[in-house]
């Protein structure tokens, strides 16, 4: 099987490539960029599998696709969560979400092989999913949470939510009075439910609210360390893999 990767940042480009030789999947190549790629599928064969980052430093991905009528089966490798991710889901091609996860990368490639391309002809409309990226179809986002405090019932609005974090396998809301409630629900499941232009998940253990962020200071190994205006019990970084997609978020 031919396998390549397109993914700006070169470290997550590598680590990838290791995770996929251990599911014994070998990378032949790594393209960076958005004129590197059309110019490489411009001159070789198309490989069986993509692993397609969205934003590149160039530009969006899809741009190759204008260029070049690519036929190869796609996986989907990016930061952006909610409003886009039912486009991926089209014709058993699947997304994985930065950073990635070992157990959902083996799922996705699981999925790949069971999916046979080589019997269905696979068809993607990129403008479609381009469109959602850019214009996201408007929809509910969750604007409260209840949480059980002894024998009462509490209502917390997410806006009073400045992180959602998890610890020892329990997820806690973390509001702007200074305390944490566990929630019946996960990380994962929030994903679904939090309003992506309000929160992100800088990384696999804590979501942010942009309206509590009270500085962003430069960390160690190209990473982000944030400080926000009431919870201090614990460090929040930004995980390396999502400080590029982080910074754009910030705008």
């Amino acid at each position: 099987m031919n396998v390549i990767i397109i993914e700006d940042e070169k470290p997550a480009a590598r680590r990838l490539a290791r995770l996929l030789a251990d599911l014994d999947l070998e990378v032949s190549t790594m393209l960076h960029s958005v004129d590197e790629s059309i110019e490489w599928f411009q001159n070789n064969p198309h490989p069986d599998l993509i692993f397609l980052d969205i934003q590149l430093s160039d530009g969006l991905s899809f741009e190759i696709f204008d260029v070049v009528d690519v036929k190869s089966a796609i996986i989907f490798t990016t930061a952006y969560d909610e409003y886009a991710l039912q486009a991926f889901k089209l014709n058993s091609i699947d997304y994985l979400l930065k950073p990635i996860d070992d157990e959902e990368l083996e799922s996705a490639v699981k999925k790949y092989r069971n999916f046979k391309p080589e019997s269905r002809k696979i068809s993607v409309d990129f403008n479609d999913i381009k469109n959602l990226l850019v214009n996201p179809l408007e929809r509910e986002y969750k604007k409260r949470f209840t949480v059980k405090v002894g024998q009462h019932l509490k209502i917390i609005n997410a806006d009073e939510v400045e992180c959602f974090y998890s610890e020892n396998k329990g997820t806690y809301a973390a509001t702007s009075d200074g305390r944490s409630y566990l929630l019946d629900t996960t990380l994962e499941q929030l994903e679904e439910e939090l309003s992506p232009k309000v929160f992100f998940r800088i990384s696999r253990k804590f979501y942010v609210n942009i309206n509590h962020i009270g500085d962003i200071i430069s960390y160690t190994n190209s990473r982000l360390q944030i400080k926000l205006k009431r919870f201090n019990e614990q460090e929040i970084i930004v995980s390396r893999e999502r400080v590029k997609d982080f910074k754009l978020w910030l705008e």
